[in-house]
C-alpha cells in the first residue's frame, strides 16, 4: 500500500465531530444502528476532437448521509452542509423515514456480524495526484498523443480524452468502526477513425489501454501503458481493417484477449453473480439472473479450467478499497471454482439471508445523497499455473479467430443470452495469425461459453481490465470496476456476421 497521506483538507472537516452528533440523535430518536458517511468526490473530464479541445469540466461533490435501523426497518437521509446541527438532524429525518417505511416493510433487516476498526485509513496507491497536475499541462499531453495519429496516413479524425476521479470518505457507525479512505482512478480514451467518403462508411480502432486504480501517472509516459508503441502502430492497424474482408458466421474456435474477455467476464458472470439481482430483489435495472440459489454449489457455470474470484484487494483495481461502505474490510473469495458456481456477492444485509455469517464487503454509494447498495467487486478470472502464452493458444486452432479489444455487447434480463463484437479480429489459420477480419461478433448462451472454453493463457498474459460506469438501481448510481483475465481458447462458439445480421 502507499504512503500517500490523505489530502489534508479532507482530513480538517469535522469528521469525528459530525459522526459523534448524527450518532448520539439517531439513538436518542429510537434508531438501534446507524452510520454516517461523509463522501467528498471530485472528477475531472476532458475531452478533444481532432486535437483541439472541446470540454474541460472539474467538479467536486460533498455531503454526509446517515442510514438508521428503526425496529427492523431502513430509514436514510442526506445533507451537503457539514455541521453538528446538520449531521443531528439529518440523523432524526432518517429515523422519521423508517418510522414511516416500517409498516410496508416485510422483512427485517439484520446486519452480519463484522469487527469493529476504529481509526482506521486506507489509501489507494497511486504515484501522481492527477488533480495536483494543470490542466493545461493535461490538454497539451492528449493533444499531443491526438496529434501523433492524426499525422499518420489513413486517419480522418481523433477523439482523445481522459476521466479522473479523487473519491475521499469518512465512516462511522454504532458499532464503534471509524474509517477514513482515498482512492484515485484515471480512464484515458484515444480513438482514431478512417471515412471512406465514396462509400458512406468509416471504420474506427481505439487503444486499449484499460482504466486504471492509479494516477497520472498512466498517461504522462509509457511506463504504466506503452503509449508510443500503440500510437505508432494504431494507423497501420486501422488501415488493415479497412481493407479486410467479412467474416464469414458460423461455429468458430476463437481466442480471445483480455482487452475483449473483460466484458464479457463483467456481464455473464460479473452481474450474475450479484445475490441481490439473483433473489429478485434488484430486477428494474437490467434485470435479474439465471444464478438462482438453488444453483449454487451445483451448477456447471464453466468448463474446469474456469476459476472466477471476486476481489476487494487486487492492487490498481477499480473496486478496490480498504473498506466498503459499510464498514466491512475489504475481501477476496472464490466465484467459480473447477467450473462450479460456489459464491456470490454480498453486503452486511443479504449475507444472513444466504445463511452467511459475514458479509464479503459489497457495499457502495456513488454520492453523499445515495444509499448505499450492493455492487460488484473486481470479478477476475484466474490464469493457468503455467506460463501458457496467447500465441500457444493461437497455435492449438486449425481456423478460428483471435478477437482484441472492447465494443458493442448485449445481454439478456437473466445474464444468460448474449452477443459481444469487439475492436480488432484476426483469422487464424493452421495456428498463425493471418491478417484481419470485419464485422465480427460472438453469441452464445452464458454456460453454454463457459463450457467450451478448453484453455486459459497464463500468468504473463493476465491483465485487469475495466470500466467506469457500471450503472445499476433506482435511482440509477454507477461504479467503476475492474475485472483482470488471461487470454483463452473456446471452441465452436457461434459467429455472427454482424454487416449481413444488419441488413447491409
Amino acid at each position: 500500500m502507499t504512503a500517500r497521506p490523505v489530502d489534508p483538507d479532507f482530513l480538517d472537516l469535522p469528521r469525528q465531530a459530525l459522526a459523534d452528533a448524527a450518532l448520539a440523535a439517531a439513538v436518542s430518536a429510537g434508531a438501534s444502528y446507524a452510520d454516517l458517511r461523509i463522501h467528498r468526490i471530485t472528477s475531472e473530464y476532458i475531452q478533444l476532437r481532432d486535437a483541439e479541445l472541446e470540454s474541460a469540466v472539474e467538479s467536486r461533490e460533498v455531503g454526509l448521509a446517515v442510514r438508521v435501523i428503526v425496529n427492523g426497518t431502513w430509514g436514510f437521509a442526506s445533507h451537503a452542509e457539514l455541521t453538528a446541527d446538520v449531521a443531528a438532524e439529518t440523523a432524526r429525518r432518517a429515523v422519521s423515514v423508517a418510522t414511516v417505511l416500517e409498516p410496508l416493510n416485510a422483512e427485517q433487516v439484520d446486519l452480519a456480524a463484522e469487527p469493529v476498526y476504529a481509526d482506521a485509513t486506507w489509501v489507494s496507491d497511486y504515484l501522481i495526484d492527477p488533480f495536483e497536475v494543470p490542466t493545461p499541462d493535461k490538454i497539451t499531453l492528449l493533444g499531443e498523443y491526438a496529434g501523433r495519429l492524426l499525422a499518420a496516413d489513413g486517419v480522418d479524425h481523433v477523439s482523445a480524452g481522459m476521466n479522473a476521479v479523487k473519491e475521499q470518505t469518512f465512516y462511522a457507525d454504532t458499532f464503534g468502526s471509524s474509517i477514513t479512505q482515498q482512492r484515485v482512478r484515471v480512464m484515458p480514451m484515444l480513438e482514431a477513425v478512417a471515412v471512406d467518403a465514396a462509400a458512406g462508411s468509416f471504420e474506427s480502432m481505439g487503444t486499449l489501454s484499460p482504466p486504471y486504480g492509479r494516477g497520472w501517472e498512466v498517461l504522462a509516459g509509457d511506463d504504466v501503458w506503452n503509449w508510443s508503441q500503440e500510437l505508432a502502430e494504431l494507423p497501420g492497424l486501422l488501415t488493415e481493417k479497412v481493407k479486410a474482408p467479412s467474416v464469414v458466421a458460423g461455429p468458430t474456435d476463437l481466442v480471445i484477449d483480455p482487452s475483449n474477455l473483460w466484458l464479457t467476464i463483467h456481464e455473464s458472470i460479473g452481474h450474475a453473480t450479484e445475490y441481490d439481482r439473483a433473489i429478485g430483489y434488484e430486477a428494474a435495472y437490467a434485470g435479474t439472473s439465471f444464478a438462482t440459489p438453488d444453483k449454487l454449489g451445483t451448477m456447471r457455470y464453466g468448463s474446469p479450467v474456469m476459476h472466477v474470484t471476486a476481489d476487494r484487494t487486487v492492487p490498481h483495481g477499480l473496486a478496490s478499497i480498504g473498506y466498503d461502505d459499510e464498514g466491512v474490510q475489504a475481501q477476496s473469495w472464490d466465484l467459480v471454482r473447477d467450473g462450479i458456481f460456489v459464491g456470490y456477492q454480498l453486503d452486511r444485509v443479504f449475507a444472513p439471508r444466504l445463511g452467511q455469517s459475514r458479509s464479503n464487503g459489497c457495499s457502495y454509494a456513488d454520492s453523499p445523497h445515495h444509499v448505499p447498495i450492493q455492487r460488484m467487486a473486481n470479478v477476475s478470472l484466474q490464469p493457468a499455473a503455467e506460463d501458457i502464452s496467447t500465441q500457444d493458444l493461437i497455435s492449438r486452432v486449425s481456423d478460428g479467430i483471435f478477437i482484441v479489444g472492447d465494443k458493442s455487447w448485449s445481454i439478456d434480463m437473466q445474464r444468460y443470452n448474449f452477443q459481444f463484437t469487439g475492436q480488432r479480429f484476426y483469422r487464424i489459420r493452421d495456428g498463425r495469425l493471418d491478417g484481419q477480419l470485419r464485422d465480427v461478433a460472438y453469441q452464445a448462451t452464458t454456460t453454454d461459453f463457459w463450457n467450451s472454453m478448453e484453455a486459459v493463457g497464463g500468468p504473463s498474459t493476465w491483465v485487469l481490465g475495466g470500466a467506469f460506469n457500471c450503472g445499476k438501481a433506482q435511482p440509477g448510481q454507477v461504479a467503476a470496476v475492474s475485472h483482470g483475465c488471461p487470454s483463452a481458447l473456446f471452441r465452436g462458439v457461434n459467429v455472427l456476421n454482424t454487416r449481413i445480421e444488419g441488413g447491409h
